[in-house]
């Protein structure tokens, strides 16, 4: 029963809620059942669904109906929700409200209660808000019209309507657009008429397609298509489809014309939908006395020409062709058409002469010009053809343009051939190819390009004891080829002739003895002249050869030592040089003889002193000689002693004792002890029986002492390990080359107990039942001792059981080892046995190896597992990983195994627990604090067997930092009043709180600004706070990142953008655009009301703040009148009275609207004219030339212009309207410079200046003014502030460096600069014209960086320098390498850098040309040309600064001699040979050295005869000790060395053999090294050792 009445109380209950409808009821009304009432409800939106009024108050005893009030159709919304006898009632709707449907009303719904009983009515008014939920619709979908194309324009052509539903204005008003691509023919109104906005043509559109937009205020729209077709209407004339065709046809031909473009010629109505037929006709020929060669077909259009045409005659006529309309000829169109006669080829090409003759320097470079040639041809484009020389082997060609030049240089040499006869032959390329020829004679001038050439490269004379002043010595000879005074050669002595003994006759070159030269005893005088041939030319040219002049003196040979020593191996080969002895005499005069006069069969010497074996020596059979030697002449003769010291070479090996040799060593013998010695013996003396011990094998546990052959030990031994070692000791003698022998070593390694007997385990493991019986065998205990005999016996006992007990459980076997049960087991008193037991060796001492066995007991199961805790009480975090472990739970069974084998009983959909008792996280299940903080767990543990425990697991979740801060919803954008805030005085702009769902700390949150802002910061609180001056003018908008950060770790951020709009405060004033505004009137033109001008003032503010009014703050007048709004300044009354000129003055006030207003002024004047000013603004000059220096600094001043305004009340502007980058005008008219101003760069400047007055409308005038920059002498510049160059100390004279370029900015021509060194220098000049730096000697400055000053001077003075550092580089005369070319001397020196490049191609290194000549050893070579002709290059090559040796340069270039022909080919042209010399032959590289040994001889000679005459004088007075002192005191070997002519050369191009220094004394030659002896041998073989001299 109680279910039951329960059941009606759910039904009760649910029919109430039917009642129950969504939204809160629009009104709340009393019914009035006696007087009723009128009530308006609202507003409320259309669409509305839910309660619209609750009625209450209703008087018992009577009943309500829903009634219409005027409109039946409105209650249909509508109805009444009463329970009769109640005293309330409610109206709900039906359905959604829609004032779109209730027009009559204007969206009102009328509705009336009626009280039943009374029938009184309580009308009810409710108000609908329209929504705008209805589109336009257009009343058709399309709209079609047809217009005629001359339809007017601004009229209507057809018109659409739309209507949209929506009851409201708002809603329902209608705008209409054309929709893109929207023609721009027409537009649309809004009332929906489409108007014509232009002309019509029929011929560019037939009919148009396009879409009308209706749209409503909320953005709903509909669309429709209009089709309007135009209809076309004859009003237009013809028309060509081009005004101008281009035609062609050749001269002489007739008919059409050949083309004609664009296209063909035709003419349309431009009517196109009417059509009309065209007539054609020509209305006139340009020139005129041509229309009878053209005619036109009326109908079709084509042009023909009846008479031929000559190109010649007239190249281009313009016909002018007519096309008519048939109906109606007034409707004409015109086009041209020029016709353009083509060229026919019917003229001969013409040269500008007959026949030319030119002269030409001989070797002009090649393509230098030589003349010019003019070739025409009256047809179209003239000359078209080739030109070529004829015949084709002369040295010259022709360009297409007629320019003759030069095709080979080497051709060009007036000393073969002085003159060139040939033709230039023009031909057509075009048929009938016409040809046409031209002579040419071509002069050679000559120019001196031949250097005089000695007809021998070297002159000798002798002069005796008979000499006589005056006597001819030599003569030499010398040939020039060129001609004139360029053929002209003058002789001089350059060096050599420092004491005057010498004279040359400067036209005969006759060498003769000017004074008596004082000869010397046993020396023979040598003099050295260089003697220049030099030839006439302006820059002359010359060449020197040496000529070699003999004084001998008397002859007394004589040995320069008593004693002389050498040495030499033993066992040589008989011809060894041992030493070379030196002695005096006049050997070329009278000849010596030298001899050995002992040991004759051993040894010999020749005429140069050489002294060396004739047999081989053994130095154990003798170790020295004593050799006597003698020199004579025949009549004098001398004595002198050679010592000879064999010398002991290496020729016995070592031998040990014995070869073989076992030695035992115990295998504890200490590191470093020594074991045995292994010595050798050698037979040989010194070094040669010196040996060194070393050992090969033994795995580094060995060593020997290298000198005293003691083997030690180096490592550890163990026998164990190796047992044996096999050495093998080498002996080597430390002789060249070394000789050695071997032995070998056996160590046997001795056994020592030195091994622990060792358990095969080192636990032992059984298990055994309680119930097992006595004497089991548990396990057999097995150990191993790795020496030997009684070392390696075992023996096993128990040393110690745990638990330890009286009686013995167990027993061990002492020799096998065997584990046996001795006592019965209990489980229950012990469970496991653990037994040390250990194995004993025989050695003396006895070592022991220990090992163990743990005896397990078995037994029974009977005990429930146990936890460890009732109760298990965990926190963890929300964070934490799903997977991770919580808590391990702990269990035990006293039982076998313990829980090992049980298992946990566990009902959880977030955890899990494994066997092991590890609680952890599910895989796939993650914490969340916020939506569950406990967990409480029962745990069951249950063994094999089933018993069981049970614990309780408490998990309360921790709250980690999981959760981001969020913000509130904020308004966009947030309002903040423009003004000066700070820091101290901050503005309040909007609260914003933001919150975090986690706990404490992690749930604290901070806000602050992340963008970069010093405008904005947050409180504490979150109030967002301005402490900085905001400026809406400047900027009405920020834009801010604000960033909401909790306390937690890891801390967490949430990041909005929020835009704070600053909103405007009254803070500007009104700005007039101009201070004063002016205006001149007539009095006679002017009428009240007339506008004479405009104020306008603006103001940054906006809205009210930027509302401005205008009025008359001052001098108000009568005459004039303001409108405030407007700012029309206007005439107020008639102005006939005035009678003079008058000037009013007024101050008017630009006010904003602004609380509180602000305001500015301008100034206000107007001129009342009786008569016309009739002046405008004018310069007082039209133009004005100023001039300005360069180079001066910006803002000078160039100049003032001035201009008058016509009238005091107005002002002038002046504004520069040209080369504003440069030039500035201030208001007085006065110009000045903005930049320096460059004469070189630009000389004039032509400005102009515009003034402007300030009448309204202003007038302007122009003025020209020009500047001319003067110039100013500015100081040459360098291209470079330094510049580097390498040469080699072999570098000859006039050898190029490097060439330093300057520019004098005035001029631009750095020709007229003049080129020198600031000091000057003996190793370097420069050249003063082209400023290339030259060498004069570089001699001496090896490894040297030198720094030249080079200075550039202007004509002026005015001058600059720059730095050249020279680096000189060092090489040997050995390193040049020297190759003959079939070419002219001239040819090769003009192609030295081409030469260059192309070799270093080849070679892969950088080439250095040092020097080119015509001679090779002593021959004259003369200018010839072709395969005659032969040129001697010098070079080096050159690899990064390093010199390459000329041996390896000279293989090279034989091996890719193909490869350097087809180079030098390419250089020199076809045909070339070249040829690599074996020896130089190069007499301008000679020329540097003798230069360079001229000026060391001459500063020297005088020094170098006093003091070899004083030394030959003491030298005969004694012998010995005294002699040897003076000798050394004087250097005299030294001395006599510098007069050798080879021995100089190497000295003074750094060669090492020139460094080398002769020690020379009565013993010095004991210890000098053979190499050095060879070296003066070598030496002395070109200069018959010190004799010649």
């Amino acid at each position: 029963m109680g279910t039951i009445r329960f059941m009606w109380m759910l039904l009760l209950s649910g029919s109430l809620c039917v009642h129950v409808v969504r939204g809160i009821p629009i009104g709340t009304s009393s019914v009035d059942c006696a007087k009723g009432s009128a009530v308006t409800l609202g507003p409320v939106d259309e669409e509305y669904m839910g309660e619209v009024e609750v009625l209450n108050e209703i008087p018992v005893g009577n009943t309500l109906r829903l009634v219409a009030y005027a409109f039946p159709d409105h209650i249909n919304f509508l109805e009444l929700v009463y329970t009769p006898g109640s005293t309330n009632a409610t109206v709900r709707t039906k359905m959604a409200l829609d004032a779109d449907l209730l027009p009559q009303t204007g969206g009102q719904l009328w509705y009336s209660v009626m009280c039943v009983n009374g029938e009184l009515e309580n009308k009810r008014k409710l108000i609908l808000t329209d929504v705008n939920d209805n589109a336009p619709i257009f009343e058709q979908k399309v709209y079609m019209e047809t217009i005629s194309e001359i339809q007017a324009v601004n009229t209507e052509v057809i018109r659409v309507k739309a209507v949209d539903a929506d009851i409201s204005i708002n809603n329902n008003r209608i705008t209409y657009r054309i929709l893109a691509p929207a023609p721009a023919d027409f537009e649309v109104r809004n009332d929906g008429a489409v108007m014509l906005k232009r002309p019509l043509n029929y011929n560019i559109a037939q009919n148009y397609n396009f879409k009308v937009e209706a749209r409503d205020n909320g953005d709903r729209f509909d669309t429709a298509t209009v089709l309007l077709e135009i209809t076309d209407f004859d009003n237009l004339n013809p028309y060509f489809n081009h005004s101008l065709y281009q035609a062609t046809i050749q001269e002489d031909q007739t008919g059409p014309f050949l083309t004609i473009e664009p296209e063909a010629i035709k003419a349309q109505d431009g009517d196109t939908g009417i059509n009309v037929a065209i007539v054609y006709s020509i209305s006139s020929v340009s020139p005129s006395k041509f229309l009878s060669n053209f005619n036109i077909d009326a109908n079709s259009g084509v042009i023909s020409v009846v008479t031929g045409l000559d190109r010649e005659e007239i190249p281009t006529v313009t016909v002018n062709i007519k096309a008519s309309q048939q109906d109606d000829s007034l409707k004409t169109a015109d086009a041209l058409v020029s016709v353009t006669i083509e060229d026919v080829n019917d003229n001969a090409p013409e040269f500008d002469k007959a026949s030319y003759s030119v002269a030409l320097l001989e070797n002009s470079l090649k393509d230098t010009v030589v003349f010019r040639v003019t070739v025409t041809d009256l047809d179209k484009g003239g000359f078209v053809g080739t030109l070529r020389i004829l015949p084709e082997t002369e040295p010259f060609s022709i360009r297409l343009d007629g320019t003759v030049i030069v095709k080979s240089s080497a051709d060009l040499d007036r000393e073969t051939v002085g003159n060139f006869l040939f033709q230039i032959e023009a031909r057509e390329n075009d048929p009938p190819n016409h040809i046409v020829l031209a002579d040419v004679n071509v002069t050679l001038l000559d120019e001196n390009d031949n250097s005089p050439q000695f007809k021998s490269s070297r002159y000798e004379g002798k002069v005796f004891k008979n000499q006589t002043v005056g006597m001819l010595v030599t003569q030499v000879e010398a040939a020039d080829l060129d001609s004139g005074v360029n053929g002209q050669v003058k002789y001089s002595i350059e060096f050599g002739n420092l004491e005057g003994y010498f004279s040359v006759d400067e036209n005969t070159g006759e060498i003769k003895l000017e004074k008596n030269i004082p000869l010397e005893e046993n020396k023979v005088l040598q003099f050295s002249l260089y003697v220049t041939a030099r030839d006439g030319g302006i820059i002359s040219r010359s060449s020197a050869v040496l000529v070699e002049i003999q004084a001998p003196g008397d002859s007394k040979p004589q040995f320069l030592l008593n004693t002389y020593h050498g040495s030499i191996e033993e066992e040589r080969v008989p011809g060894v040089v041992i030493v070379k002895v030196t002695f005096l005499a006049v050997t070329p005069v009278v000849p010596v003889t030298l001899q050995v006069l002992t040991d004759v069969d051993k040894f010999a010497i020749d005429s140069k002193g050489v002294f060396t074996s004739k047999v081989k020596l053994d130095y154990e059979t003798q170790s020295n000689y004593s050799v006597q030697i003698a020199i004579s002449d025949g009549t004098s003769s001398d004595e002198a002693t050679v010592v000879v010291e064999v010398i002991d070479i290496n020729d016995n090996s070592p031998v040990f004792g014995a070869s073989s040799v076992t030695h035992p060593v115990p295998e504890d013998t200490e590191v470093g002890a020594n074991l045995t010695a292994m010595t050798a013996t050698d037979a040989d003396d010194g070094f040669n029986r010196e040996l060194r011990y070393a050992l090969r094998g033994g795995e580094g546990k060995f060593a020997i002492d290298p000198k005293m052959g003691m083997v030690s030990l180096a490592g550890a031994l163990d026998r164990e390990t190796k047992a044996e070692f096999s050495l093998e000791v080498v002996a080597q003698d430390q002789g060249r080359p070394a000789l050695s022998a071997t032995a070998t070593l056996l160590i046997q390694v001795s056994d020592i107990n030195d091994n622990i007997p060792s358990f095969s385990k080192t636990e032992y493991e059984v298990e055994v039942l309680e119930t097992e019986s006595v004497g089991t065998t548990l396990v057999t205990l097995a150990a191993v001792d790795l020496d030997e005999g009684t070392n390696g016996a075992v023996t096993y006992s128990i040393f110690q059981q745990d638990p330890p007990s009286t009686v013995a459980f167990f027993q061990l076997d002492s020799s096998t080892g065997v584990l046996r049960l001795a006592q019965a087991l209990d489980y229950g008193a012990v469970k496991v046995y653990n037994l040390m037991v250990q194995a004993a060796d025989g050695g003396t001492p006895s070592l022991v190896g220990n090992g163990s066995v743990v005896v397990r007991v078995k037994d029974v199961n009977n005990n429930p597992p146990q936890f460890s805790a009732e109760r298990y009480d965990v926190a963890v975090s929300e964070n934490l990983a799903s997977g991770a472990a919580i808590v391990t739970l702990e269990v035990t069974d006293e039982d076998e195994g313990g829980f090992s084998n049980g298992h946990f009983i566990f009902t959880s959909d977030t955890f899990n627990i494994n066997k092991q008792g590890v609680v952890s996280l599910k895989n796939d299940v993650t914490l969340d604090r916020e939506t569950k903080d406990n967990y409480v767990l029962q745990v069951v543990a249950v063994d094999k067997d089933g018993l069981n425990a049970t614990a309780q697991l408490n998990i309360t979740v921790l709250d980690y930092n999981d959760n981001i801060p969020q913000f509130p919803t904020l308004p966009d954008p947030i309002p903040v009043p423009e003004g000066e805030y700070s820091d101290k005085s901050p503005g309040e702009v909007y609260h914003i709180l933001a919150t975090d769902s986690d706990l404490s700390s992690n749930g604290e949150v901070t806000i602050s600004i992340s963008s970069s802002t010093t405008l904005f910061r947050f409180r504490e609180d979150g109030m967002l706070l301005v402490v900085g001056p905001l400026d809406r003018e400047t900027n009405d908008i920020y834009e801010l990142v604000i960033v909401a950060t909790d306390k937690g770790t890891p801390q967490r951020q949430n990041m909005t953008s929020i835009r704070v709009s600053v909103t405007d405060v009254n803070d500007n004033t009104p700005v007039f655009s101009a201070d004063t505004y002016t205006k001149s009137i007539l009095v006679k033109d002017a009428k009240v009301g007339d506008v004479l001008l405009t104020l306008f003032a603006t103001d940054k503010d906006m809205g009210l703040n930027a509302l401005i009014t205008y009025s008359l703050s001052s001098g108000t007048s009568p005459r004039l009148a303001l409108n405030g709004s407007t700012g029309e300044v206007t005439v107020a009354s008639d102005l006939s009275d005035v009678t003079e000129d008058t000037l009013l003055e007024l101050t008017a006030m630009a006010k904003d609207s602004g609380l509180p207003p602000l305001n500015s002024t301008a100034n206000v004047q107007v001129l009342l004219m009786t008569v016309s000013l009739g002046v405008d603004v004018a310069f007082e000059s039209s133009s004005y030339n100023f001039s300005v220096p360069e180079n001066e600094l910006k803002g000078i001043l160039v100049g003032t212009v001035k201009a008058t305004p016509g009238s005091p009340v107005f002002v002038v502007k002046y504004v520069l309207t040209t080369h504003t980058d440069l030039f500035s005008i201030d208001a007085l008219g006065a110009l000045t410079t903005r930049e320096k101003l460059d004469k070189e760069t630009e000389e004039w400047y032509i400005l102009e200046v515009e003034a402007v007055d300030s009448r309204t409308p202003p007038t302007s005038a122009v003025a020209m003014v020009r500047v001319q920059v003067e110039d100013v002498n500015e100081a040459p510049e360098f291209k470079e502030e330094t510049y580097k160059a390498k040469i080699f100390s072999i570098a000859p004279y006039k050898y190029p460096v490097v060439q330093v370029q300057a520019t004098d900015p005035d001029s631009g021509d750095s020709g007229r600069l003049e080129y020198s060194l600031t000091e000057p220098s003996s190793s370097f000049d420069v050249d003063h014209s082209t400023g290339q730096v030259y060498v004069v000697s570089a001699v001496g400055l090896e490894g040297k960086t030198t720094a030249l000053l080079v200075k550039a001077t202007d004509p002026k003075g005015l001058h600059a320098t720059t730095m050249v550092a020279v680096d000189v580089q060092g090489s040997a005369s050995s390193d040049f390498v020297v190759i003959s070319l079939n070419q002219a001397t001239n040819v090769v020196e003009k192609k030295v850098p081409e030469m260059e490049e192309s070799l270093g191609r080849v070679l892969g290194w950088t080439m250095k040309v040092v020097g080119i000549s015509s001679t090779s050893r002593g021959a004259v070579a003369s200018r010839e040309t072709g395969s005659a002709a032969k040129t001697f290059v010098s070079f080096i090559a050159a690899d990064g600064g390093e010199v390459i040796p000329a041996e390896d340069v000279k293989n090279k270039l034989q091996s890719e001699a193909s490869t350097v022909k087809a180079e030098l080919e390419k250089v020199f042209g076809a045909g070339l040979e070249h040829v690599v010399e074996e020896e130089s032959a190069d007499p301008a590289s000679d020329q540097v050295i003798v230069i360079v040994l001229g000026v060391l001889f001459g500063l020297s000679l005088l020094g170098l005869v006093a003091m070899v005459t004083f030394t030959v004088i003491k030298f005969r007075r004694m012998k010995g000790p005294i002699e040897d002192s003076y000798r050394e005191s004087f250097d005299i070997d030294r001395q006599n060395e510098a007069y050798t002519n080879n021995e100089m050369m190497a000295s003074a191009t750094g060669s090492e053999q020139g460094r080398r220094s002769w020690r020379k004394s009565k013993t010095s030659l004991e210890a000098e090294p053979e190499c050095d002896r060879q070296d003066k041998e070598d030496s002395d073989s070109d200069n018959s050792h010190i004799s010649s001299l």
